[in-house]
């Protein structure tokens, strides 16, 4: 399978991408990805990440209701609230399949202790839900998150990859086709807002991409560690 890139038309999310090119190649091709696609990954290590990433994922459902609450208010597109209900809706499936990953992999997910990277993530997500922080703001965070997940698993999917049999459903699930077009229209979104906002929303936007992907990164960091 070849992955496609996401963030590929002109506009704001592109311009920086391209400006934060370090940290989104930190996001979408770190080692732990990295050693997925080449086969080297401790087992121990994707264990730890999906207790950990499972955590995160909760905080991310009540986030994406917030971003669908901001939409319902906010938006200049109402198709947006179609989609990000369609999000939502999918997000028990993944639930669903969180679980059975957990149990496959023999991951007690009732008794995963979060780490200061995990708990930082999901602070993060709170401060987000603020009836502060523009839908503009809430949503180009969401977009580059589920963006630099797809294009990290997709990557290890690409021509030449080594991954263990055992991981090969998990990557296929993110770096589908389905989760590629939800990406894409995240971005066509996040672009069209980001192109009538004003100054200090663009900062706003643009401040806590940053931080987004800096957390992924650590997320990707932590479970690389010795506990």
């Amino acid at each position: 399978m070849e992955g496609k890139q996401v963030i590929e038309k002109s506009g704001m999310m592109e311009t920086w991408v391209r400006k934060h090119t370090l940290l989104y190649t930190g996001a979408t091709r770190h080692p732990f990805l990295l050693s997925i696609r080449d086969g080297t990954l401790e087992f121990s290590s994707f264990k730890k990440w999906l207790g950990q990433n499972f955590i995160v994922f909760r905080a991310l459902v009540p986030f994406v209701a917030s971003v669908l609450m901001k939409a319902w208010k906010e938006s200049d597109d109402k198709s947006d609230v179609d989609m990000l209900l369609n999000i939502l809706a999918s997000m028990n499936n993944e639930n669903s399949c969180f679980k059975a990953d957990a149990s496959k992999w023999s991951v007690s997910l009732t008794s995963v202790v979060p780490q200061k990277a995990t708990l930082e993530y999901c602070r993060f997500l709170e401060s987000l839900m603020s009836s502060e922080v523009e839908y503009a703001v809430a949503l180009t965070v969401f977009c580059i998150m589920e963006t630099a997940f797809y294009e990290g698993f997709a990557h290890c999917l690409e021509d030449g990859t080594k991954i263990p049999d055992e991981l090969t459903e998990f990557c296929q699930r993110y770096g589908s086709h389905g989760f590629r077009d939800q990406c894409q229209a995240l971005q066509n979104a996040a672009n069209r807002l980001l192109e009538k906002a004003l100054s200090d929303v663009h900062s706003k936007a643009e401040v806590n991409l940053v931080m987004g992907l800096e957390h992924e990164i650590e997320l990707w960091n932590m479970s690389r560690r010795e506990v």
